[in-house]
């Protein structure tokens, strides 16, 4: 197996790790319904920014 010639200092190491951070997605809050839902996706209801852009078929109930 391979090994490390040199210690790898904790700035370099800190340097590394600043990428494996979650990023939270952005929300944004739907005029139609008022449901939240992802930034720059389709909500639940079908509208996008203001405009139906997928036909919901109605819940037999």
């Amino acid at each position: 197996m391979a090994h490390p010639k040199r210690k790898q200092s904790k700035t370099r190491t800190a340097k590394r790790r600043t990428h494996d951070k979650a990023i939270e997605p952005t929300l944004a809050l739907c005029p139609n319904c008022g449901a939240w839902h992802v930034y720059h996706t389709v909500c639940e209801c079908g509208y996008y920014r203001g405009q139906q852009a997928i036909a919901k078929k109605e819940a037999i109930s």
